[in-house]
């Protein structure tokens, strides 16, 4: 039995079989594919933290619903708050991703948020940071 095995995803291999869509979508109607599995568990995550329970047919769960959070008053403990939600969320719906932080920066003169979510993929070498930003 090998330990430390790392796991291949085939289709990285496979340099003309597209995986999923490409986000933001570049112009209307056009769909830009991704050929790599990092770039498809980003933009996964992408379209998960985006859209608010009960938005996607057929699937009424899905969705981190962070929208909410926008119009409400947030202060260090709400932070607190919303670092634990969007991990739960995502440990919950994407059980190969282990989220190793979440942070989160208020600009208050500019009146943005910045989520920065860093994870792992166990055993596939793939580390990533996905940064949204609210305003």
């Amino acid at each position: 039995m090998a330990f430390g095995a790392r796991r291949v995803f085939p289709n990285d291999l496979r340099p003309r079989v597209a995986i999923g869509v490409d986000l933001p979508f570049s112009e209307p109607g056009v769909f830009t594919p991704n050929y790599q599995t990092r770039d498809a568990i980003k933009n996964n995550l992408i379209n998960f933290l985006l859209t608010n329970p009960g938005e996607r047919v057929e699937n009424p769960t899905f969705g981190a619903g962070l929208r909410e959070y926008i119009f409400k008053q947030i202060n260090l403990d709400s932070f607190d708050f919303i670092k634990e939600d969007i991990q739960q969320k995502i440990s919950k719906n994407f059980n190969n991703v282990n989220v190793e932080q979440v942070q989160i920066v208020e600009t208050e003169d500019a009146n943005t948020i910045r989520i920065s979510i860093t994870y792992s993929i166990p055993n596939t070498g793939i580390n990533d940071e996905l940064i949204l930003d609210f305003s």
